[in-house]
């Protein structure tokens, strides 16, 4: 690692966000003497962001946690057109009410997580030229200085300043014209022009001189820098961070039923975090470094637990937490742990039925007369068939003399116990197992 002066830059450093710079001496300098507005660009490709859109957001909260002044932009007029930088085939456009819809859902997004960003760990919040930044991260839309210039304009005093021998040569540009058959668009090619005038923009109208993104982005942000140089004079930079593929080699955020999304509606905060929990423990030590703002020290314990092989799986659980709490918040978070300890055995009591709901949510149920639970109650066995968990009487007695038959997690082992209202786990619900896996919810009415 660098020897860094600034606290941001050796945050990011040691949590392994540096992957290229436009001049890190540089950076370092400008981060140490003064307070800086950063901006990263977000396209509004769907209606949620993804775990992996989260790289780039975390380093605009590890900026603001720094005090630095974090910029978030959404591309209404970037959003229209798409991004070629690592994508294998061009993008559907989107038309103006679902790409607002997108706006609108991301927006959102965003504004959440960077709020949350400076309330977690406050032993881990850095020093800086400035204090935390306060209120909701100014989120601006490209739509809004984009739209207002004219094809015209654009050729005349942005055009001129890029090279299409240059621009070729960027990567995003040249793996789709050797990769594609269809080679590129000419309103993909375009892209890289608009994103570089939204940093001159910036760089001209908010004094923001640092933009931030994963390193498909690096030839478009060194567009925008060198754009800001021809036409002002003036230096601005450019980080990023690496790519991040999970152990066997997937891009982070995709899994073999789709997308991982930041929208509790697309992907439940409980799918959100088993996706965290499933993480190899290969990868667990990087993602608890850029994904969590843990302290050094406790990362490091964490990784050490690791690599002399003695977790079993309370890292990957602690990460699950802290991610989940930043995207949807520690009541969320509380809920997804306790929802993984219940279906993986933990007595079920004292819980609502809203929670029990939506643990079980995927479940078959049967619905009971809560007369039939009142006095003598049913005889397990009975329930047992009743609910299709076992086909007859004497199969479910050899389930319960195997040790495989639960209720609400507890292991029965009297063949002739009768359920009643006593056992419900909730208000109305109770839950039946049979084996390690075959629930059953129960619905007392």
């Amino acid at each position: 690692m660098a020897d860094f002066r600034s606290s941001i830059l050796s945050e990011l450093d040691w949590r392994g966000f540096v992957h290229q710079s436009t001049d890190e001496e540089a950076i370092d300098e400008l981060l140490v003497d003064k307070r800086i507005n950063l901006y990263c660009g977000f396209d509004p490709t769907a209606s949620s962001l993804q775990v992996g859109n989260l790289l780039p957001l975390m380093m605009l909260a590890f900026f603001r946690r720094h005090g630095h002044q974090p910029l978030a932009i959404v591309g209404g007029a970037t959003g229209l057109i798409g991004d070629p930088s690592g994508k294998d085939e061009e993008r559907n456009l989107l038309d103006e009410e679902a790409l607002q819809a997108n706006l609108d859902g991301i927006s959102d997004q965003m504004d959440r997580v960077l709020e949350r960003a400076v309330e977690m760990h406050p032993e881990t919040l850095g020093t800086a030229p400035g204090n935390l930044p306060s209120g909701s991260t100014p989120l601006l839309n490209n739509a809004d200085w984009l739209g207002e210039l004219s094809f015209l304009e654009m050729l005349r005093d942005i055009g001129k300043d890029f090279r299409v021998n240059s621009m070729i040569n960027k990567e995003s540009v040249r793996d789709r014209l050797e990769e594609r058959e269809q080679g590129i668009s000419y309103t993909e090619f375009s892209y890289m022009v608009l994103q570089a005038y939204d940093f001159y923009h910036l760089y001209r109208e908010h004094d923001c001189q640092l933009q931030v993104g994963g390193s498909d982005q690096w030839g478009n942000i060194t567009a925008g820098a060198d754009l800001i140089r021809r036409k002002l004079g003036e230096t601005a930079h450019g980080i990023t961070a690496p790519l991040i593929t999970t152990a066997s080699g997937e891009k982070l955020g995709k899994t073999a039923e789709g997308t991982v999304w930041l929208d509790p509606d697309r992907t439940s905060p409980y799918e959100f975090y088993q996706y965290w929990v499933r993480r190899d423990d290969k990868e667990t030590p990087q993602l608890l470094r850029m994904f969590t703002f843990l302290p050094h020290e406790e990362v490091e314990e964490m990784t050490a637990t690791i690599e002399a092989g003695d977790n079993r799986g309370e890292v990957q659980e602690k990460l699950a937490w802290e991610v989940t709490s930043l995207v949807h918040g520690k009541d969320a978070a509380d809920f997804a742990s306790r929802a993984s300890d219940v279906l993986y055995g933990e007595t079920i009591e004292g819980m609502t039925d809203e929670e029990l709901a939506k643990i079980f949510s995927d479940v078959p149920s049967t619905t009971l007369d809560r007369d039939r639970l009142t006095g003598e109650g049913i005889e397990i066995r009975d329930l047992f068939v009743e609910t299709d968990l076992q086909s007859s009487r004497g199969a479910a007695k050899r389930l319960i003399r195997q040790g495989g038959g639960y209720l609400n997690n507890e292991q029965i082992e009297d063949l002739r116990y009768h359920v009643t209202t006593d056992d419900l786990a909730s208000e109305s619900m109770l839950v039946l197992r049979s084996g390690k896996k075959n629930y059953h919810l129960v619905q007392v009415e």
